[in-house]
């Protein structure tokens, strides 16, 4: 079975990695996943200093724009915008999307596994 994989790539201002790292791993992930988005995995570019990425899964597009269609209400929770949101803006320079179908067993082999320390923890 195929699911639609978004691989988000942040571009961080100079400096700012480490502390982006630290608030997203500690707020911002547990908070994605309490509004119910399937993170495959997060962590820092091996090639770029301030590059970071994010892997995030859905069962199709169409669950992917209903999702992003979502976030409109996650990102003007209260949850979101007094907690995370001030670091992890003001940490970015750019991001770029890449969406792009994948078996599930590609999804699974490339996914956090239970117990794993995730990046930054």
């Amino acid at each position: 079975m195929k699911y639609t994989v978004e691989i988000r790539t942040y571009t961080l201002k100079p400096g700012a990695r480490d502390e982006f790292m630290r608030v997203f791993s500690h707020d911002s992930l547990p908070l994605l996943e309490r509004w119910g988005v399937d993170v495959v995995a997060f962590g820092p570019s091996l090639e770029r200093e301030n590059g970071v990425y994010l892997m995030r899964a859905y069962a199709n597009l169409e669950h992917r724009t209903q999702s992003q269609d979502a976030f409109n209400t996650f990102y003007g929770s209260s949850e979101w915008n007094e907690d995370p949101r001030v670091v992890t803006l003001s940490a970015l320079q750019s991001t770029v999307n890449l969406v792009l179908e994948l078996e599930e067993s590609t999804i699974e082999a490339l996914r956090w596994k239970d117990g794993q320390a995730r990046p930054g923890w």
